[in-house]
This record gives structure tokens, C-alpha cells and sequence, in this order.
């Protein structure tokens, strides 16, 4: 089974809307492709997916969350962390994220307690640890690649995509042989997308000597749901004493949204309004 997305709008509006880094740009855009694919694969319409990578490098926690149309939001702690390349002139995604750390894996198919997974990093280059947490946590034989393309100049995000390819159960040795003969010659995510290749050239070409069938194609975006509404419920919830320390002592409250970094402010007339509720 193969999936492949072309995510470069979504990584170009995420490192608008966080201002980051050439190197906090690729790694939240890896960890948001890989997380739109996981998500599509959700098969419960109120599905969603919470991974987050939390090294020891100077870039600390990446997140990012789908849902399962595969419609991403996400976020780095670190959205200034200093960039540095390899010898070959790639961003060195690795160091800012570190190689010690974890990646935590939430999925909640919307029925009861989330299934929480966990791993400890491989690399920290977030495709290698993808693949790993299927291998681990699944035991699901996986090839997950990776890539974002930064203009050096301007340090836009000029494209970004992903693959997934996981192997069925009952693969056999030369299936096994085929596929690895096959990844030995791609061509990286960014190279076939600025080739002008689709999602399906991609795939067709990852699964050369295969036969391939498309299940499926839709497009994916990046959507934060939030609400001054949501975050009145979430306000309403909290201990009558702790709004009404909000209403004398803060004269009103300030919520600011992490994946899409809107603010929402609550006079004080909007708590008592929220306080008659409860």
C-alpha cells in the first residue's frame, strides 16, 4: 500500500503563520506530511491523529495534528532555531531536532480512549522515526520519505511533499526484493514534485513492476478549527473561582491559539456572561 502527498501549499502557510526558520520550516513541514498522510489512513469520520517529536536539539517539541480527511495543523516550539546544513548542503533537520528524544503517536478514532504509542528516536530526521514507529509499534514494515525545499535566498518554502509505503501482511521475499530495488533508484519527494510529478506518478513510480490501482485522491489542507466560541467552552469549564480571579484580579482574559496563532480576548462583562452559564 502507497500514499503520497503534495504538501507544499500547507508547508508554505504554516511557516508563514509561525515565521520559521529554514530548519524549523522542514521539520514541522516533514512531521505535517507525514501526519496528513497517517491521518487519511483513519478510517472513523471523527478520527484524528496527534503526533509530536520532542528531542533534545535546540528546535524542542514539533507537533502536529490531523484529522482524517487529512487536514493538518501544527507547531514547533523553537519557530527561530538556528539553522545548519550537512556537507552536502541539506538543512541539517537532525541536529535541531537531537537524536535523544521521543515520538509520541495519538491516534483517537473518536470511540473511546485514544491509542497512545511511543518510540524513541531514531535520528531525529522525523521520516527514519515514522518508519521505525511502524516497525516498533505496529509491526508494520514501512518506507517513509520525507522532504521540504527552501529557497536559500528567501528562505521560502518552495515545495513539500511525503510517501508512505507499507508492505500487506504476507509479502513475500521477492515483493520485499522488488520494492527495495525499486527505492534504490527514486528520486527524492521534492525532486519528482519539481519534476511536475503527481501524487500517482510518484506512487507508480515507487511501485515500478507493480500493479497499481488508485483507491482514492482528494485534496488536504492546513485548517485550525479554533473559535472564540470553542475557547469560551473550554473558559466555562474551568473552576468558578479561577474566571472570577479573571474578572478582579486580570480584568479579563487572552487566549492565544498555538497552530494558528489567532488571539481572542474576553472582556470582563464576557466572563460574567460565561460565569452565568455555569
Amino acid at each position: 500500500m502507497a500514499s503520497a502527498i503534495d504538501s507544499s501549499d500547507i508547508v508554505y502557510k504554516a511557516s508563514k503563520i509561525h515565521g520559521t526558520s529554514p530548519v524549523a520550516s522542514a521539520a514541522l513541514g516533514r512531521l505535517l506530511s507525514a501526519t496528513s498522510m497517517m491521518g487519511a489512513m483513519l478510517k472513523s469520520k471523527d478520527a484524528s491523529i496527534n503526533l509530536r517529536v520532542a528531542g533534545d536539539g535546540p528546535l524542542g517539541a514539533v507537533i502536529a495534528v490531523s484529522d482524517s480527511s487529512g487536514n493538518v495543523k501544527g507547531y514547533v516550539s523553537n519557530a527561530n532555531c538556528p539553522s545548519t546544513h550537512y556537507n552536502s548542503k541539506k538543512l541539517n533537520v537532525s541536529e535541531a531536532v537531537g537524536k535523544n528524544g521521543v515520538l509520541n503517536v495519538m491516534r483517537d478514532l473518536g470511540t473511546g480512549e485514544p491509542y497512545i504509542g511511543q518510540i524513541e528516536l531514531v535520528s531525529g530526521e522525523i521520516a527514519e522515526d515514522i518508519a521505525a514507529y511502524y516497525a516498533q509499534s505496529e509491526q508494520i514494515p514501512t518506507v517513509c520519505a520525507l522532504g521540504v525545499l527552501i529557497d536559500k535566498e528567501t528562505a521560502q518554502v518552495l515545495l513539500s511533499g511525503g510517501m508512505l509505503i507499507q508492505l500487506l501482511p504476507g509479502a513475500d521475499d521477492s515483493t520485499i526484493e522488488k520494492l527495495e530495488e525499486n527505492l534504490k533508484d527514486l528520486d527524492s519527494v521534492t525532486t519528482m514534485l519539481a519534476k511536475g510529478m503527481s501524487t500517482l506518478d510518484m506512487c507508480k513510480e515507487a511501485l515500478k513492476g507493480f500493479e497499481v490501482e488508485q483507491l482514492d485522491e482528494f485534496e488536504v489542507k492546513y485548517v485550525c478549527g479554533c473559535s472564540k466560541e470553542k475557547i469560551a467552552s473550554l473558559i466555562e469549564s474551568m473552576p468558578k473561582e479561577e474566571i472570577e480571579d479573571m474578572i478582579e484580579k486580570d480584568g479579563g482574559a487572552k487566549a492565544n491559539c498555538h497552530f494558528c496563532n489567532k488571539s481572542f480576548e474576553f472582556s470582563v462583562d464576557d466572563l460574567k456572561a460565561i460565569l452565568l452559564k455555569k
